[in-house]
């Protein structure tokens, strides 16, 4: 077998198309962020629904143009005309497929994608056939021709943060976790609704040892995710990027960590940074100016995530050329936020180390000994 020393060293950035042969994780991925426009649109004429545009391109041209508002809220806004189409089991079936298909189809090897099952029960599905249609869903879209898996998926069920159904959510995600199901989180505007309002939600999930993750410092600061890790206890942060707003640094480039970003660093919580989707509701001014830039240097557990492909019109391929683009990240760092990813992972510690040992580093090897 050749050393490094007779095939050469490694001289230039990863390419996007070489990023997405690279085997990727995904933690932070909203089911209704990111269906196709074409199944949007035919979903919502069986349905009835009225859209902005009935053409796929101009269509995804208005979800983007929606989300790069700068504003959470008028980002969420976007999800009217996605979650208005998906309240029938096929159309569930259909969408979770086509997710898993489209991650398996960039790369991603593991995916934990989420949803709040109380926003698909208008046309009058319970919460169980919510979750199922799901499952079902993710089922069929992970197998390749040949029957064999090409992605694994798990379910996060999600809570939203402004309604009061959080405990009921808690339990159907514990009534789920041994199918698919492999986490919860809450979600929605921050601002006016921390997560302490869900407090007994989340002590119901320690008592009975599952897992979950809290939409945290993206719109709101700091208090946001004091109480999501010391109040809630919670296993992951949802963004996290506001975390930047407890390091300061000196004039020649030292970076000192108040006591809260110290202990989100030496307890290793992972943050689940979406770095397009930061820029468009203005939790960061750029991509080059992103906090994920500084907190891999501090060597944070940091994630790179998508949040919504349809509005950021994105993938986990095209947020890691991003950042090879801001920060000069060569293939050492794209597998290093991967195994980061993996190792957060809410599926038991064996199959995690699995996919690392088994998949990841030797796909990131072959990676790096061609270029």
């Amino acid at each position: 077998m050749s050393d490094r020393s007779e095939v050469g060293t490694v001289s230039r950035l990863p390419s996007l198309e070489e990023i997405r042969k690279a085997p990727k994780v995904l933690l932070h991925d909203h089911l209704d962020g990111g269906p196709r426009t074409q199944t949007i649109i035919d979903l919502a004429r069986d349905r009835g629904h009225v859209l902005p545009s009935g053409d796929p391109d101009n269509l995804a041209e208005w979800f983007r143009g929606a989300a790069d508002s700068g504003s959470l809220e008028r980002y969420l806004e976007t999800f009217a005309h996605t979650v208005g189409v998906m309240q029938s089991r096929e159309a569930l079936v259909r969408v979770a497929a086509e997710c898993a298909q489209d991650l398996a189809d960039d790369g991603v090897v593991y995916a934990e994608v989420r949803y709040a099952p109380e926003q698909h029960t208008v046309g009058g599905l319970t919460l169980d056939e919510v979750v199922e249609a799901v499952l079902e869903g993710f089922r069929l879209g992970s197998a390749g021709p040949d029957g064999q898996p090409r992605i694994r998926v798990g379910t996060l069920l999600t809570a939203m943060r402004h309604q009061a159904r959080s405990m009921e959510i808690a339990e159907l995600a514990v009534r789920y976790r041994d199918v698919g199901v492999v986490g919860f989180d809450i979600a929605g505007a921050e601002a006016g609704y921390p997560p302490t309002r869900h407090l007994d939600a989340f002590e119901y999930l320690q008592r009975e040892n599952a897992h979950f993750t809290i939409h945290a410092g993206e719109a709101f600061g700091l208090p946001s995710i004091w109480q999501a890790i010391q109040w809630c206890g919670a296993d992951r942060l949802g963004h996290g990027v506001r975390i930047n707003d407890d390091i300061t640094m000196s004039g020649d480039g030292e970076a000192k960590l108040g006591r809260l970003a110290a202990y989100v660093r030496d307890k290793r919580i992972p943050l689940e940074m979406c770095p397009t989707s930061n820029v468009q509701t203005g939790a960061a001014p750029s991509i080059a100016e992103h906090p994920i830039g500084l907190l891999r240097r501090l060597n944070f557990r940091v994630t790179v995530n998508t949040d919504n492909r349809l509005m950021s019109r994105t993938s986990v391929s095209l947020e890691f050329a991003k950042l090879v683009e801001a920060f000069g990240y060569d293939w050492d760092d794209l597998q290093w936020f991967t195994v980061n990813a993996m190792k957060s992972a809410f599926i038991p510690f064996d199959e995690r180390l699995a996919l690392i040992n088994g998949v990841i580093k030797p796909g990131f090897a072959h990676l790096k000994w061609r270029a």
